[in-house]
């Protein structure tokens, strides 16, 4: 008897548009002799299915269930595509823990962690994980531009300390730039990070830990001619993206072996990415995304075709083994 996957997407922050791709493509890959696969659209209290017949029907939330036609229908599994709040940040991992209903991801705590920049960079930092020096801001707090750039050095990077896909980033050249670009953060978040400038390659290496297996993805290098990885940089076509990274073997083997570490360290769950700059073939830890991107052109499955495999295959392994925690 087939499952029936919840296939989340959507949700309630700027990367809805990037979450709905990876939504679409695991929808169109996934192995359908194994799963029945639903959509689910996520925005604020409104949760409805988008897919073929059930267009539109609304889900349940107190049990995780839809009705079609008389019929009760209960998601066994939550194949959670929201990069953002609330797939990323724990809180739709905090709903199905509350139901006890597997789902693809780390669990609430890690979640939430993790999606905390400025929380997550301070809980690897006593592990020894070299990084870039930072500082935190909160809304309405006084903050001192010539202290900040005294302490982080121009130029500097300015990003909403809970958020991704570089809404709301800025590379901050000049210190009468600075200012501006905190408020241009502070409309994608509350809490701003401001971080030093490390120059080097930026590179990025997927992982998977199961019960059964670990899955070494390749490191994969981000070379753009824009002024970072931005956001037009990863979705319009403004970077290449080059799998493996050209560096020395013992650079990409350390690499690997960090984000092992930081997996493990966090004790993350399901496929995750770590980003990094090499400098002086030291990888600076920069992020972890515990929910990358899955679209076609997203760096995960890139990384999953280079090593020969079927993403179908890896989307199967990832729901067969979260489904047994």
């Amino acid at each position: 008897m087939k499952k029936h996957i919840a296939i989340l997407a959507g949700g309630d922050s700027s990367e809805s548009v990037i979450s709905l791709q990876s939504a679409e493509q695991v929808r169109q890959i996934i192995d359908k002799s194994k799963f029945q696969t639903y959509t689910v659209y996520v925005k604020g209290s409104e949760w409805v299915l988008t897919s073929d017949q059930y267009c539109d029907m609304v889900v349940n939330k107190d049990d995780f269930s839809f009705t079609y036609q008389g019929t009760k229908i209960k998601f066994d599994f939550a194949l959670i595509m929201i990069h953002g709040t609330p797939g990323e940040n724990g809180r739709l991992q905090s709903y199905f823990e509350l139901l006890k209903i597997p789902y693809s991801t780390s669990d609430s705590f890690v979640s939430a962690l993790t999606f905390n920049k400025f929380a997550c960079k301070s809980f690897l930092r006593p592990y020894g994980v070299p990084m870039a020096d930072a500082i935190l801001i909160r809304k309405h707090q006084a903050f001192d531009e010539a202290e900040i750039i005294e302490r982080l050095g121009l130029p500097c990077f300015v990003k909403p300390n809970n958020g991704g896909s570089s809404f709301g980033t800025s590379k901050v050249k000049k210190a009468e730039d600075l200012k501006a670009a905190i408020v241009f953060a502070f409309k994608e978040d509350h809490e701003v990070i401001i971080e030093s400038f490390i120059k080097g390659t930026e590179v990025s290496n997927g992982i998977l830990i199961t019960k059964n297996e670990y899955l070494r993805l390749p490191v994969t290098e981000i070379d753009t001619d824009n002024e970072f990885f931005d956001y037009d940089a990863k979705y319009n076509g403004k970077t290449r993206e080059i799998t493996p990274a050209r560096l020395p073997e013992h650079v990409l083997s350390d690499i690997q072996n960090r984000t092992k570490q930081i997996y493990e360290w966090l004790d993350c769950k399901g496929v995750v990415r770590v980003d990094y700059i090499v400098q002086d073939e030291i990888p600076y830890f920069l992020e972890i995304n515990t929910i990358p991107g899955m679209s076609s052109e997203s760096i995960i499955p890139k990384q999953v075709r280079h090593l020969n495999l079927s993403v179908s295959d890896f989307i199967t392994t990832i729901i067969e083994d979260r489904s047994q925690s």
